[in-house]
């Protein structure tokens, strides 16, 4: 079987750069160690946008401002073409925690984002208070609303990609583990995988936290690890609040049938995604003191997803240092999703020789294994 291109990992990245090839009429098989979209794409909460911008570096600032902007668009044309909705809603991001305005305005001024700072008494005026009462204020300080930040549903994103890929006459092979990469002068020459070997023109690694260890001796200063998020799901008859709420570090998402996401964990466990009590708890209490209601709702569901973390929370985008027909999508941290589409398209170019709308430098696996060897 030889393909112009196989992708190795079909989670968001895996698929959102299938369907920017497919659309430049390029080949495509995608292979996944399990299940489509059953890692760290469908573990996550869809945000798109940072949780605290000014807090993260220009190159992933950067990525994350300009790939936003293509979402509208993006999620439309898969609604049409697939019939499945990925909920992308505006629905506004506040951030209760206090934070230096100074910091927030430079920032602004680099990324301009509409922000309004909230006094403390109005700091309740986007809960559903007509069917929820009781969500307490937060203390003196002032709250921050970027109320342009939007949000998709991870799971339908996921479900519409997938048709998508399909109907532009990609190919997808579950269940089907790469043993190893084998290499000829410089290039890769096949995959050893559990259905056998299988050729190509072009390789690209999109396989998330399992990235590194895929690579194994061909890893030449990409350094990506698992750093494992836990999450709880609560139901309501109707959304308690109409923004994403950011705390401290916890956040919670309100979907438009009433469902309610509360996250994350952040732990360095390794390939670990049980779930724990530990992690509750902690998840629990922190997002009762935004909404104390909390107390009376059952959690309906805890699990975990393990996020490909990289040393400066930027991803690797672009041609294998070493070995010319290998290309590297990976390392996405927690912004998988708000990256998708920028990051397919960046390495769908590099792979087409079509020009870059955006400054790529900083994304190329070989300026890390540059970096590593001086």
């Amino acid at each position: 079987m030889k393909q112009d291109v196989i992708i190795i990992g079909a989670g968001v990245i895996g698929l959102a750069t299938a369907e920017q090839l497919l659309l430049q009429g390029v080949k495509v098989t995608l292979i996944e160690r399990n299940e489509i979209g059953l890692e760290s794409s469908w573990a996550g909460g869809g945000i798109l946008s940072p949780l605290c911008p000014w807090d993260y570096s220009d190159d992933v600032n950067r990525l994350s401002h300009y790939s936003a902007q293509l979402f509208p668009q993006w999620t439309s044309n898969l609604y049409k073409a697939s019939g499945i909705d990925p909920e992308y809603l505006i629905s506004g991001m506040k951030i209760l925690s206090f934070v230096d305005k100074k910091i927030i305005e430079n920032w602004c001024l680099q990324y301009p984002t509409k922000i309004k700072y909230l006094a403390t008494s109005h700091t309740d005026t986007h809960l559903n208070k007509k069917h929820y009462p009781g969500y307490r204020d937060q203390e003196n300080n002032s709250s921050i609303l970027m109320p342009d930040i939007a949000q998709v549903r991870n799971p339908r994103l996921l479900k519409s990609l997938h048709i998508r890929v399909l109907q532009l006459g990609g190919k997808i092979i579950e269940n089907c583990v790469v043993n190893q990469i084998n290499i000829r002068n410089h290039n890769v020459h096949s995959l050893t995988t559990a259905q056998g070997q299988i050729f190509a023109d072009y390789y690209v690694v999109s396989a998330g936290a399992w990235s590194k260890a895929l690579l194994g001796p061909h890893a030449l200063g990409i350094e990506i690890k698992p750093i494992k998020g836990q999450m709880l799901l609560f139901k309501f008859n109707e959304p308690p609040i109409t923004n994403i709420m950011i705390k401290d570090n916890v956040y919670m998402i309100p979907r438009q049938d009433g469902h309610l996401l509360v996250g994350s964990t952040i732990e360095d466990v390794g390939f670990n995604k049980e779930i724990t009590i530990t992690a509750r708890n902690t998840l629990m209490k922190k997002a009762r003191e935004i909404l104390p209601l909390l107390d009376k709702m059952p959690i309906i569901k805890q699990w975990a997803g393990l996020r490909p973390a990289t040393k400066k929370n930027s991803p690797y985008i672009g041609r294998h240092s070493t070995l010319s027909n290998l290309f590297m999508n990976a390392g996405h941290f927690r912004y998988g999703i708000v990256m998708a589409p920028a990051s397919a398209e960046i390495l769908a170019n590099e792979i087409t020789n079509h020009s870059q709308k955006i400054d790529i430098s900083p994304y190329q696996p070989g300026s890390a294994f540059r970096t590593e060897l001086q």
